[in-house]
């Protein structure tokens, strides 16, 4: 920049961003305000600069390549030229922790980004008029020292104006430390100062052995419909008249905060006994049952608590927090409306599940998983007609791990959809194997259970269909397992994917039949070849032998409509029998074998057992 073509009698600004459309916004803003503006976009173009030209005000970005604006910053007061040039952060970092910093390192203030340009003009008008002040000032304090009689009046009015702003400022940064520790929606303590609190009873407890405390972490069952229904303002005006609520079930020297979103955080302090805090929490669900009216509405709300009791050897009050949580989502799992207590076994189990969740990731990605297969045997022959592959986990560490251990999990986290593809690539291929083995028995089919989550891909059909064609397998071979909660979801869609399946000759089985939504109108809506009994039904057909269950009536149905009937569970010879002479199709259980690895399966083939 050629600084001979600055106007001396203009301010000078210099704007440090390593954002060049910054730059440019705030340069034409304060240029057409009239004042001179030089631009950097890193520490060696604002050094250069300020060598060259002193400003009179820096606007100072924090998040700058190789030197942050902090460094910047502190680099500046600590060079004798630059140390009384006014610097104004501007960042998109808008936690109170680095607002705290920049005004440590020496700023005079502090502009979150997105910005408003006039608030900008603002701010920089009055940095620019303190800092002249104090300019002023010292030029009278050098003058004062030759005419003192003729210049104390103009120094007192001076010290006066220079004694308001000071006070201004004080002012200022009160109400920006107020607006950084409370919520601005409910004007109930924020997440920050709930933890200033927690910290400030933890110490307390450690030092009075008896004074005890509690925390409460609420969180508002049903909220996020409410507000995706009836729209934000209705949302706002909700938790305003939750808060109030809240605060009616506490005394005065409690502490009420918004944590974030619909969260809350009760300290119950110099309490005697955990069974105070469960009366609060039934005194909050007790006051939360009862209908809010709001100004157009009429909304039912309610919520889960977690308590965690304060135990002085916590070594930090966000530990507390954490478990009042952790037993938060208890209670919810509960039924929510509910409360729970925190016991640290909690806590343990939530690490295990965390441990179990990060492993289960590595796991997907390392192939970590095998397939074991169980026959499933016809009982009009007594010979294998086919095998169910079933997903099991290598862990490197633990070993085998099973089904109902880790795939809640998958399911939770969206892994399964990858594991059942996996799982179906894998079944698949080795069924074209096996097709080609001399000892096969014609036909042999595949089973493999779909997960509810995988039929949410809108891609589904065209997965099955190029694992069909990359193994070469005729699809009339493949049987896919669904359960009940599949068809509930979304009948029509689901619906729409099965005609597809079975338009490809692919067999279709319901799944544990009987122990979800059971109704024989979406039996007769949808294209199925076979239902499976469950094997808790199987196991009480011994129980009552007189009528054995509800046995005889699920094959019964599958027979009525069409379909075959396959038993799961089967363990003893005398279930074998009541499950012939009720002419089930199918059968599969430890009778016959658990399930195995791939070259015991081929070893079962080969000795072509008969039951």
């Amino acid at each position: 920049m050629n600084y001979e073509h600055l106007d001396p009698n203009k301010k000078d600004i210099l704007i440090i961003d390593d954002m060049a459309d910054n730059l440019r916004v705030l340069s034409s803003i304060l240029t057409r305000e009239g004042y001179n503006v030089r631009k950097a976009l890193n520490w060696q173009m604002a050094l250069t600069a300020t060598q060259t030209l002193l400003p009179d005000l820096i606007l100072l970005d924090i998040m700058m390549p190789e030197v942050d604006g902090y460094e910047i910053c502190q680099t500046f007061k600590a060079w004798e030229l630059t140390a009384d040039i006014p610097v104004i952060f501007i960042s998109a970092l808008d936690d109170v922790f680095d607002k705290v910093k920049a005004f440590k390192v020496g700023g005079v203030d502090y502009i979150t980004k997105p910005f408003e340009f006039q608030e900008v003009l603002v701010r920089v008008q009055n940095q620019l008029a303190l800092r002249s002040a104090r300019l002023e000032i010292l030029k009278l304090n050098v003058e004062l020292e030759h005419r003192v009689k003729q210049r104390t009046g103009e120094l007192e009015k001076t010290l006066l104006k220079l004694q308001q702003e000071i006070d201004s400022r004080q002012k200022l940064q009160s109400q920006l430390l107020d607006i950084a520790l409370h919520d601005s929606l409910t004007g109930l303590s924020n997440r920050v100062l709930f933890i200033r609190r927690l910290e400030n009873a933890l110490n307390r407890a450690k030092q009075e052995s008896s004074y005890q405390f509690a925390v409460l972490f609420l969180d508002c069952d049903r909220f996020k419909v409410v507000n995706d229904s009836l729209g934000h303002p209705v949302g706002d005006e909700l938790l305003i008249a939750i808060a109030h609520r809240l605060q009616a079930c506490i005394i005065p020297v409690d502490t009420l905060a918004r944590l974030g979103g619909d969260e809350f955080g009760i300290l119950l302090e110099n309490i005697t006994d955990i069974n105070i805090a469960i009366q609060v929490a039934e005194r909050i669900l007790q006051q939360l049952s009862l209908a809010f009216q709001l100004s157009r509405y009429e909304v039912f709300m309610n919520a889960s608590i977690g308590i965690s009791w304060g135990n002085k050897d916590y070594d930090r009050p966000e530990y507390l927090l954490r478990d009042a949580d952790t037993a938060m989502y208890r209670a919810k799992a509960q039924g929510r409306a509910n409360y729970h207590v925190f016991n640290p076994a909690m806590h343990q189990e939530a690490i295990q599940l965390l441990e179990l969740e990060n492993d289960l990731r590595r796991a997907v990605e390392r192939r970590e998983f095998l397939v074991y297969y169980q026959p499933i045997i016809s009982l009009v022959t007594g010979r294998i007609s086919g095998f169910e592959a079933l997903v099991r986990w290598q862990h490197p560490i633990r070993g085998l791990i099973s089904p109902i251990e880790f795939i809640p999990v998958a399911e939770e986290t969206g892994l399964i959809n990858a594991i059942n593809t996996w799982v179906l690539q894998s079944a698949c291929h080795q069924l074209s194997i096996w097709q080609h083995y001399p000892v096969t028995p014609e036909p042999l089919t595949m089973s493999v259970n779909l997960s509810a989550r995988l039929f949410l891909q809108p891609n589904l059909v065209e997965q099955i269909d190029r694992i069909i064609y990359e193994n070469k397998i005729n699809p009339a071979y493949l049987e896919l397992e669904i359960t009940e909660s599949v068809i509930m979801e979304n009948t029509d869609a689901i619906k729409i994917i099965l005609e597809k399946l079975k338009q490809r000759k692919i067999k279709l089985i319901m799944d544990d039949f009987g122990t979800g939504y059971s109704s024989l109108s979406y039996l007769h809506s949808f294209p199925l070849n076979a239902l499976k009994i469950d094997k808790s039904f199987v196991k009480r057909m011994q129980e009552n032998k007189e009528n054995m269950g509800l046995v005889p009536a699920m094959i019964g149905i599958a027979n009525s409509m069409g379909m075959s009937a396959i038993a799961e569970g089967v363990e003893t010879q005398e279930q074998l029998a009541q499950l012939r002479s009720l002419n089930c199709n199918f059968a599969q259980g430890y009778l016959f074998s658990k399930p195995i690895e791939q070259r015991l399966a081929v070893e079962l083939l080969t000795s072509a057992p008969q039951w």
